[in-house]
């Protein structure tokens, strides 16, 4: 591990003025369960660690108006024991079932698991975020069956993100801070596709700290549902989160995202659109799957993963209607 200069202040206006304007300058700790093993991979090496774990006040979950406030560093466990989240949003909580680690649990943080790098197998064996070599992709070309199905330019890499799907779906906002002030911005605006190896897969700058998750106050029936390998701690290959307003038995509006599949979560607009004015049963559940993975295009290795991206949303829909799936 490269030599790193670690600091802990104790309040935001200390951790401002600790961070940098330019990346590798310096990073924010968090629960450590990510930036520690980039560090000791070599792939982050920043000049600088900003600790998180004085700040208090950035833990915990709170009413905020109609809605709820997710501080960043409530812990997972925090998330999933929480009341609130398990009556309104059962897809955060579901999402948060499928992260499996106990020391995860405890030690992730929800801020973190937004910010966390991609799990892209070149990204970690330092090749870059693009993965890029003599003008070709190495993703295209090489082993890519756990890479994205939906492409954005030359970025193959999926969100590893476990409860951006979630948070899209369900109208949340991502406050971030820096010394300057704060801004809010829309989840699904959050994560980006780079178009270069110096830009983030997330809409934050080298100076502003992720500080909480705005959750709106919604009557919407949600949820999420993993298709996984395995049940111990691994990615899953593919996600969908759903929500649902519902007039009598038929959908006013709904949400359908897909996580795993592309450099940010995927939005299913055209599926959305067809469910509207239809109730959910097998066959619309499995329509609208159908429909939100049309636009699909996988690589040489992972044409499999459209089939789970499919059968996520039709579980996930038939789910949040409360139909057993």
């Amino acid at each position: 591990m490269h030599a790193f200069e670690y600091a802990s202040p104790k309040t935001l206006k200390e951790a401002f003025a600790l961070l940098g304007s330019q990346w590798g300058e310096a990073d924010v700790l968090a629960g450590g369960t990510d930036l520690l093993s980039l560090m000791k991979d070599a792939v982050q090496t920043p000049k600088r660690v900003v600790s998180l774990r004085g700040l208090t006040a950035l833990s915990g979950i709170a009413k905020s108006g109609s809605g709820l406030k997710i501080g960043a560093l409530t812990t997972i466990d925090a998330l999933m024991s929480n009341a609130a989240i398990r009556a309104s949003y059962p897809s955060l909580h579901q999402a948060a079932m499928g992260i499996t680690s106990p020391q995860i649990r405890n030690m992730g943080t929800v801020g973190g698991d937004l910010c966390q790098r991609p799990r892209c197998w070149y990204y970690r064996q330092g090749f870059g975020l693009l993965a890029m070599k003599d003008g070709k992709s190495l993703v295209a070309d090489g082993d890519n069956r756990y890479h994205a199905i939906f492409g954005a330019g030359n970025a193959h890499f999926v969100s590893a993100s476990s409860f951006g799907p979630a948070l899209i779906a369900l109208g949340a906002k991502i406050k971030l801070e820096s010394a300057t002030g704060a801004r809010e911005v829309d989840a699904a605006q959050f994560f980006r596709a780079p178009k270069s190896d110096s830009e983030r897969e997330i809409d934050l700058k080298p100076n502003e700290i992720l500080t909480e998750i705005l959750l709106p106050a919604t009557s919407a029936k949600n949820a999420t549902y993993e298709v996984r390998q395995k049940d111990a701690l691994d990615w899953p290959l593919a996600t969908a989160s759903v929500a649902l307003t519902m007039s009598g038995n038929t959908v006013s509006k709904a949400m359908i995202v897909l996580g795993h599949a592309g450099p940010t979560p995927v939005v299913a607009e055209s599926a959305a659109a067809w469910l509207s004015g239809k109730s959910i049963t097998a066959d619309t559940a499995a329509a609208a799957a159908a429909e939100a993975v049309k636009t699909a295009k996988p690589l040489s290795g992972n044409a499999y993963k459209v089939t789970l991206a499919k059968t996520a949303v039709k579980r996930a829909l038939l789910r949040a209607a409360g139909i057993e799936v």
